[in-house]
């Protein structure tokens, strides 16, 4: 039986991707902040093992996943979905401290768990949420920031999986809007339900892709982002 560790599993892609991989029959462990979210899930499918983890307490996450790991034997693939973010134009310290803490220290200590795991073992797939807006600086500094290091740390990753040898694989998920808590605004466009981009994430890790847009359409929107000169793109 394929196993699966999904951090961040409460809401959002997480959860969606969470019960893709319970109806697909995998051995899944599930991670997340809110016990009562992970409890939701478990009473719908008793297969599922679930562990409260914060990512912004880097050291206790990593004692948590490796507690996953051991448990049931190893792990084929882990996907890291725990994320947040805030706009607010006034720009409190707090909350951009809150978005490094979660999505560069947490993420970037439960990657490198995952992918050490892996080398011991010689296998296995890290997969990880990332977004479109970590192409560009933007309304939210530290989000975005926090995306493209994000998506940097995952192609560091890969090189080092690539001179190993071993078929360990790595994918970046680019998400462009996914209706969810994440998703604040008035001029979203191409917003897709959390269960469409989780079947869209299911095939691309399927197939061990290296990138995914979801949904593809934002591969257009990528390819727009890196071209417009900042003069443009300041005035968007």
């Amino acid at each position: 039986m394929k196993k699966v560790i999904i951090i961040g599993a409460t809401s959002g892609i997480g959860r969606a991707l969470a019960e893709h991989y319970l109806a697909e029959g995998w051995m899944t462990g599930l991670t997340g902040r809110r016990v009562e979210l992970l409890e939701e899930l478990k009473a719908e499918y008793p297969s599922a093992v679930i562990q409260e983890m914060d990512v912004s307490e880097s050291d206790g996450a990593r004692k948590v996943f490796s507690k996953l790991v051991s448990e049931p034997g190893g792990v084929d693939l882990v996907i890291i979905a725990a994320g947040t973010g805030h706009i607010d134009p006034e720009l409190p310290w707090d909350k951009e401290l809150e978005t490094i803490t979660t999505n560069v220290t947490g993420f970037a200590a439960i990657a490198l768990a995952a992918y050490k795991v892996f080398e011991r073992q010689g296998y296995g797939h890290l997969a990880a949420i990332t977004s479109i807006a970590g192409i560009r600086g933007g309304s939210a500094p530290a989000y975005n920031a926090s995306k493209a290091f994000m998506s940097n740390y995952l192609q560091s990753i890969r090189y080092f999986a690539a001179k190993s040898g071993k078929p360990i694989h790595v994918t970046n998920i680019c998400p462009g809007f996914v209706d969810t808590a994440m998703a604040r605004g008035e001029c979203l466009f191409w917003v897709a339900t959390p269960e469409k981009a989780a079947r869209q994430i299911y095939l691309a890790l399927e197939r061990k892709r290296k990138h995914l847009y979801v949904t593809r359409r934002w591969r257009l929107i990528a390819w727009l982002l890196k071209l417009l000169p900042e003069s443009i793109y300041h005035r968007l």
